[in-house]
């Protein structure tokens, strides 16, 4: 075999290897660095190679993060559709509005000029969304099942738990990151589509209309 051929040969294993990564999860730069440069090197490739599995690469270098999503289709296309490769999934009430709300939060961050990792503690979480939720009378059960939702979100990729050290390991000390590919799937239209259904749901549980108005 020549040269070429074997640089052709481990071109094409990196090529597989990383749409196998990408299949998996996000990939982030702070996540592994030198995985990250060979991603920005095959890009190119990698967004030919998903495309026929109906798949496109979505990669923020500013964010640092990239991941693989279903490709949107015209009408045009309907009859060449593909089965979904990448499933979608249906997110309850209390996950979706703790989504809104660490959207919301990540944004008053940036604009604030900060750091740039947005770090919450489960308590401060909790605070968020208890202004929400009905009131309830079992504080333990309520933080019980907030931290449901939060464990979910955490599976989405969307939260990462961070380590705490042995001295603060109680349930409320726990910590959280939020994940900056978070803005890739709470946009603008979502938040303000969300802000609709929330408006719905407070009537509903009896909150007066002009608490409803600025949410967000």
């Amino acid at each position: 075999m020549t040269e070429q051929e074997l640089e052709n040969a481990a071109a094409t294993n990196d090529l597989s290897t990383m749409v196998i990564l990408l299949l998996k999860g996000v990939i982030y730069q702070d996540g592994d660095a030198s995985l990250w440069n060979a991603l920005i090197k095959l890009q190119a490739r990698v967004r030919d190679y998903v495309t026929v599995l109906g798949l496109e690469l979505v990669l923020d270098e500013a964010e640092a993060y990239a991941f693989l999503r279903s490709r949107q289709e015209s009408e045009d296309d309907a009859a060449s559709k593909l089965p979904r490769l990448v499933v979608r999934r249906p997110l309850s009430f209390p996950v979706s509005l703790l989504l809104a709300l660490l959207r919301k939060k990540l944004a008053e961050f940036d604009a604030s000029g900060g750091d740039t990792r947005l770090v919450l503690s489960r308590d401060e979480i909790v605070e968020l969304i208890r202004v929400f939720l009905p009131e309830s009378s079992n504080e333990a059960k309520l933080i019980d099942q907030i931290e449901t939702h939060l464990n979910k979100i955490v599976e989405l990729g969307f939260l990462r738990r961070l380590k705490t050290s042995a001295a603060n390991q109680g349930g409320r000390a726990a910590v959280f990151e939020v994940r900056r590919i978070l803005k890739a799937f709470v946009d603008a239209q979502w938040l303000a589509d969300f802000d609709a259904r929330l408006a719905a749901y407070r009537v509903q549980l009896g909150a007066p209309p002009e608490e409803t108005a600025n949410e967000y």
